[in-house]
Parts: structure tokens; sequence; C-alpha cells
């Protein structure tokens, strides 16, 4: 997991975000606000780590993981926490990218966050030894691939795709972005954006934020269920 897309048009940012799971994992929780530290935070929740994939908060921050680094990494039996609950750990902060500059990523497995915190984006990688932190410009168009389950290559060939889709949308909106993440190469069940390799691992939901200034609209699709919830709210 995961296929995360950013996109800045109309004056709106949106973050779109696939989850690849295996089909043997509990099925995640229906999104809802839940209490941490003290904040409201708004996610779909991982019943079996705790934590969650894509988060955001009261305050319109939104913090996406992506699974692996830069490289393919060899996984360790146990870590000392999983990567859901460090997402839920930064966001609780009041500032969550001066968080990631002093937490203890000491025994937690790489992974990728996509963080969006008070209109400034940003990749931030640890790939077990070092972390990497990288701002990234808001008038630009992103997409990444876990590297976990997309070798470079493929990458490179959904960025392709990514890049193709906005030519045709020079204004694109929300829902573009959401079929695009839904149906783009449907019949490649292998590398499309909704995959299912063999029963093994399948593509289980479709997150997405819209921030509009200060409206921020939520919509998640479970695609397993063949369930969509969506909310909004106004940011403080």
């Amino acid at each position: 997991m995961c296929t995360v897309s950013f996109v800045y048009t109309q004056g709106k940012m949106i973050i779109t975000s696939n989850r690849d799971e295996k089909v043997i994992r509990p099925a995640a929780l229906q999104p809802k606000y839940y209490a941490v530290q003290q904040k409201s935070v708004w996610y779909p929740k991982d019943p079996q780590g705790g934590g969650t994939w894509f988060a955001v908060d009261t305050h319109s921050t939104v913090i996406v993981l992506l699974n692996g680094a830069i490289a393919q990494h060899k996984t360790k039996p146990s870590y000392r926490k999983s990567r859901g609950l460090i997402l839920l750990e930064l966001i609780s902060n009041e500032s969550p990218i001066q968080a990631w500059e002093a937490i203890d990523l000491e025994d937690i497995e790489p992974f990728t966050l996509v963080l969006l915190q008070h209109h400034y984006l940003y990749q931030l990688q640890w790939d077990g030894t070092f972390k990497i932190t990288t701002p990234l410009d808001t008038s630009q168009a992103y997409i990444w691939s876990s590297v976990t389950l997309y070798p470079p290559p493929i990458q490179k060939q959904r960025e392709a795709w990514f890049s193709a889709f906005l030519d045709t949308q020079p204004e694109v909106d929300a829902h573009e972005l959401f079929h695009f993440h839904r149906y783009t190469e449907a019949s490649n069940t292998t590398n499309g954006l909704v995959i299912n390799r063999e029963e093994q691992y399948k593509t289980v939901s479709i997150t997405q934020a819209v921030i509009d200034q200060n409206k921020i609209t939520l919509k998640y699709a479970d695609l397993i269920a063949a369930h969509e919830y969506a909310h909004n709210f106004i940011a403080i």
C-alpha cells in the first residue's frame, strides 16, 4: 500500500489515496472522528494495528502513509510500533512537521508520509536509518506508489498514466481524480490503480480529502463492502 496523488486545481488542494492490503488483514473501520491527544482527528481505523494510513485534523492538516521509503527493504519479524500509530503521533502535535524532526524512529519499519500542513506540502521518508525531508511545490501535481508493491519501472509507468490523464483534464476536479484512482487501467489487476493480485493483495479502499480554503470535503469508498462515506466540515 498505497497509491497517493496530490493536485492543486481551481484553488483546491486534493489528496487521494488507494489502500492496497493483504486480503487476510481485518477490514478497516469506517472513518470517524477520534480524540488523539488534544486534537479531533478524522480517519479510517486499522483494527489490527490501531493506527491509520490517512488522517485529517480540524485545522485541515492531512497526512497520508505509504509503506516503504526509497527502495525495497527486508521486513523484520517485529517492530517497536506500527507506522499507522506513528502517523497519529505526528498529527496529534500542534506542528506535525516539527514533531517529525524530533520523533525517534528507531526500530520502525520504513515508510513514506505525504504531509499537507498550513498549505505547505512535504514528502517525509524513513528508510530505517535516516529521515529524508523533501519540501514540495504545491503548484505541481504528484503521484506516489509504494515501493513495497511497485518497483521503479512500474512507478514510472503509473506516473506516465497520471501525466497523460492530467494533460486531458486541464481543469481537473475531485470527481475526475477519484475516477482516475478507481478506474485507470482497470483490466490490469497487477499494476493498475485498483489491483487484485491472485486474491492475495487487493485495493480495498479509496480515500480523498479536498481542501477549499477553510472548507474540507472528505470521501471514503470501501471497495470490498461497496459502501461510500462522505463528510465535510469547516476548518478551525
